[in-house]
């Protein structure tokens, strides 16, 4: 089974070439003490055995500023496919998302929270975002959200608005799950199931989520798999920003994913990335 990840990050050491501008102002501790070059990600897919990965944007380390994973992209196109941050509510938006696709970017991210930005903003919805989302839609890019449970209802919104865009949420959009089955504080992701469009990055967030009150990982998956289908589940390392070697995340996704058949895994652990971003299967 060949593996793809459809999560983590790339760190340049080269400051002065690749200059810091954290959203948010400040940027996070993981990228400060656990940074990843593009040649070190290379090297622990290949000790992994993940044959191609999804370069997200470290908006938490660069902002919207997407060069080092451009560079990715531009000497690695058989490793690597990219997702880039955009300011969609700057007037120059359009602009911005094609030149980043020009590059060779396949997927845009939205950062509406995070280590940087611990409180959900409340723009996901604003209709200064909507020619972005128009682009998005008539381009065929896919959209990752970094968002939490709390702004599901704007995405429905944007989901009724621009019902051709494929949405990949970040670590599930972080699900409360300590209550255990059937897990009724996560019905908003539940509810999310409906849209055909919907897609869930499962990610070590989750894995060690379903460790936590009356969740547990057989009763959590197998219920998001009955729910979503695993055609619309993809596995993530998020290697850097997890403690941990990219070895012991994939072997910590597949601890946690026992419950799923051997048809379902082949999926989470890479079909749906390459239905998300069909140029990896291609690479």
């Amino acid at each position: 089974m060949s593996i793809f990840d459809v999560h983590c990050h790339v760190i340049s050491t080269d400051e002065k070439r690749y200059p810091r501008g954290a959203i948010g102002g400040r940027q996070s501790d993981w990228s400060q003490k656990r940074p990843v070059s593009i040649e070190q990600m290379i090297a622990a897919m290949d000790t992994a055995g993940v044959a191609r990965s999804v370069l997200v944007q470290a908006s938490t380390c660069y902002g919207h500023d997407n060069s080092y994973v451009a560079e990715a992209l531009r000497t690695h196109p058989d490793r690597f496919t990219g997702v880039f941050s955009a300011d969609v509510l700057a007037p120059d938006a359009r602009e911005k998302m094609k030149h980043w696709m020009s590059k060779g970017f396949t997927g845009m991210r939205l950062f509406t929270t995070g280590s940087t930005m611990p409180d959900q903003a409340d723009w996901l919805d604003d209709p200064r975002c909507f020619p972005a989302w128009e682009l998005a839609q008539d381009s065929n890019l896919p959209v990752c959200l970094q968002m939490t449970a709390k702004a599901i209802p704007q995405l429905q919104i944007l989901l009724k608005r621009f019902p051709r865009v494929r949405v990949a949420l970040d670590h599930c959009a972080r699900p409360q799950l300590e209550d255990g089955p059937p897990y009724k504080a996560a019905q908003g992701l539940w509810d999310l199931a409906a849209n055909p469009n919907v897609f869930l990055k499962i990610s070590p967030h989750n894995f060690v989520g379903v460790k936590k009150g009356l969740a547990t990982a057989d009763t959590f998956f197998a219920k998001l798999i009955a729910e979503f289908g695993a055609k619309r589940i993809a596995w993530g390392s998020n290697f850097p920003t997890h403690e941990g070697s990219l070895s012991e995340l994939l072997q910590l996704g597949r601890d946690s994913l026992k419950v799923a058949s051997a048809e379902d895994q082949k999926w989470i652990f890479g079909g749906t990335t390459q239905i998300l971003y069909p140029a990896l299967k291609g690479a």
